[in-house]
């Protein structure tokens, strides 16, 4: 790394792989265990948490006692790579870390893991998921105790085997028996069945897991249930059985388009719903103790399922190009032979685009209670108004602008009984938000209109 390099990075800020220290102690050796337990990172010691340079005072070991203290603090031990360079005649120091292979690493007996620009102190749950992760494993493959290969039903594997071959991702031949593909598989071993293979194909009347569940239900209020199922069983049929609930609990138009079969139009795209679904079953945390939940409303649907995103992704994360991160490798590998997910972490963009293509807003994708992605009808509610922080002066002028289709200065000043340049920082904050866009010639040409539905 040069110079310049440096001032550039520094003048970008902390960040998830960048820490700055004015001096060395033990939150950097802290950061350098968090760095090493996510992607990696540079600590720059001689940097204030502003970005500006303070330079840092180097004895003739001090270098030297810096690797050694992080070496020895650390368990697995890591070794930093360490650089001095002047900045405005001042000492800046880097500590490189890179990812450790085997995780997590400790910093004096506490994990640490690299969360934006800050360090969490991480669950037992994640220091377990972490270290299976990072040895190829994942819970799904582990054998399910007290399960034995006659819990297992033959015609869902068969199924599956026919699923796989047609899509052309499993080339399994006519030949092999049924066990014989999980074995291959990896989802039995020396007899020994995995918490995959139950979930997968284990027999309908045998319930070993129930937390492996999903819990639909049709609200009118949050405290009033029209409708209510726990659906339960093999999971790949709790996909179909769960769009069912909701076809029966959401409405559908049919648009006449000149074919001879008529177009049906539901509240939301039906294929933007199944995705997340599978998603949920795909990619939630077996171990807790908490069902998949399908919360249907009026105005909005809310998926969740336990566990939170896979370590390693992040929320800003899911709108970017990213690979699939599987927490279940078992049941993500079967999902994916048979052409219901893909390994190139394309679900959330197929999500995104059947909703756009819809004329409804993109879902929202949030950790909350586990990971919850929620769909609406109709962004402009004043619930989704007020929490990106819009007063009751502008969430009262889009209702005016849904109802007559635009706005202007003028009205809204009347409207809101305020001064022109209230209004207009009103407006101006709304435009700059994507809420609104402003149509027309300077002036009293200007008017207000709604963007296109978008949850940015």
């Amino acid at each position: 790394m040069n110079k310049n390099e440096l001032i550039e990075i520094i003048g970008k800020g902390e960040s998830e792989v960048v820490e700055f220290k004015e001096n060395f102690d033990r939150e950097a050796i802290e950061t350098a265990a968090a760095f090493a337990n996510t992607k990696g990172g540079s600590i720059f010691i001689g940097v204030s948490d502003s970005g500006k340079i303070r330079g840092v005072m180097l004895g003739k070991e001090t270098l030297r006692n810096w690797v050694n203290q992080v070496s020895q603090s650390t368990e697995p031990r890591v070794i930093p790579g360490v650089e001095n360079m002047k900045i405005e005649n001042k000492d800046v120091v880097t500590i490189q870390i890179k990812e450790f292979p085997i995780k997590p690493v400790s910093a004096k007996g506490k994990c640490f893991r690299r969360v934006g620009n800050s360090n969490r102190v991480m669950t037992p749950q994640e220091i377990a998921d972490m270290h299976i992760n990072s040895t190829g494993m994942s819970w799904d493959i582990m054998p399910a105790k007290d399960i034995s290969i006659k819990d297992l039903d033959l015609k869902k594997i068969k199924k599956y085997i026919k699923k796989a071959s047609n899509t052309g991702r499993k080339k399994i031949s006519g030949e092999e028996k049924p066990l014989q593909v999980l074995e291959k598989l990896g989802l039995i071993k020396k007899e020994q069945v995995s918490w995959a293979a139950l979930l997968l194909f284990g027999k309908d009347d045998k319930h070993f897991l129930h937390q492996a569940g999903i819990h639909c239900g049709r609200f009118k209020e949050e405290t009033i249930v029209i409708d209510d199922r726990i659906i339960v069983g093999a999971i790949i049929n709790q996909v179909d059985e769960v769009m069912d609930f909701i076809r029966k609990n959401i409405n559908v138009k049919f648009v006449m388009t000149g074919e001879p079969t008529r177009e049906e139009s539901w509240d939301y795209p039906l294929e933007a719903l199944r995705e997340a679904v599978i998603n949920a079953v795909c990619h939630r945390d077996y171990t807790i103790p908490s069902n998949v939940e399908i919360r249907i409303y009026d105005d909005r649907l809310i998926i969740r399922n336990p566990g939170g995103l896979p370590l390693g992704i992040t929320i800003d994360d899911l709108h970017k190009p990213h690979s699939s991160v599987l927490r279940n490798k078992g049941i993500g590998g079967v999902l994916y032979d048979i052409g219901w997910i893909e390994q190139w972490g394309s679900g959330i963009e197929k999500m995104c685009k059947a909703c756009s293509k819809a004329g409804l807003p993109e879902p929202q994708f949030e950790e909350y209670q586990g990971f919850r992605v929620t769909f609406r009808k109709d962004i402009y509610t004043v619930e989704y108004l007020r929490s990106l922080g819009f007063n009751e002066r502008q969430i009262k002028a889009l209702k005016y602008v849904k109802e007559r289709g635009g706005i202007t200065n003028k009205q809204y000043q009347g409207l809101n009984n305020v001064s022109r340049q209230m209004a207009t920082i009103d407006l101006g904050e709304l435009t700059e938000k994507h809420i609104l866009a402003r149509v027309g010639t300077v002036g009293k040409g200007t008017s207000y209109q709604l963007t296109k539905l978008t949850n940015d």
